[in-house]
């Protein structure tokens, strides 16, 4: 079982290394990572091009986690009935990882790995989707911040992964329940850390508030 961890994070970790919005900028001419937050993910993707480069990479992130996902269980649902819902969830694991920290990035810098949370949520445990993307959007609505949002939805993450599983919704054995717990918190704390800057803006008050007007695309604001 330990093997069949490492291979599924390795898995995830090449489905999560594709950045669609750092390959959109690339066809452009330009570099995403030297615009705006220098982040490769949808946000900066959608703030320097616009909604429709933002939806691409939107739909390119949350495939990701759910391709890696749903490769798990075809590897793995005969071989380790009991241990698939986990497997799965290191697959999930392994895409943020990858999406948020490519190899092949200057620094391993790519995004920050909300929407392919958001895509693990949906392959993983779609129940929880409701519940996270309307604290998410709520909190955008309220607030304009889109970091404050992407946190909050990362804490419902977890704290709904502990809830629905002692309630038995995930379809996890008692075996492997705490694993699937840790790692729930592992993401969530992978996603806070990844908003450290932001929280030092919004403890300062000068975070980047978002907004749908329009902009000349690739220009820096």
């Amino acid at each position: 079982m330990l093997l069949n961890r490492i291979l599924v994070l390795v898995i995830g970790y090449f489905c999560g290394i594709i950045l669609p919005g750092y390959i959109y900028s690339r066809l452009k001419r330009q570099d995403i990572t030297q615009m705006g937050s220098g982040n490769a993910g949808t946000t900066n993707t959608l703030r320097m091009y616009g909604w429709k480069a933002g939806l691409i990479t939107l739909l390119g992130d949350v495939s990701k986690p759910v391709i890696a996902i749903l490769l798990t269980w075809f590897l793995f649902h005969t071989k380790e009935p009991e241990g698939v819902r986990l497997l799965q969830l290191y697959a999930g694991l392994g895409t943020i990882i990858g999406h948020n920290h490519p190899f092949y990035m200057k620094n391993f810098k790519g995004g920050k790995g909300i929407a392919c949370t958001g895509g693990m949520m949906i392959a993983f445990c779609p129940v929880e989707v409701p519940i996270g993307l309307s604290v998410f959007i709520l909190t955008v609505a309220l607030t304009k911040y889109v970091s404050l949002g992407s946190m909050l939805g990362l804490i419902s993450f977890f704290i709904q992964t502990i809830v629905f599983g002692e309630l038995g919704i995930l379809n996890v054995t008692t075996a492997y329940k705490t694993e699937i717990y840790v790692l729930a918190a592992i993401i969530m704390l992978m996603g806070i850390i990844r908003h450290r800057e932001n929280i030092g803006r919004l403890l300062a008050g000068n975070e980047n508030k978002f907004s749908l007007k329009n902009k000349k695309e690739g220009t820096v604001s």
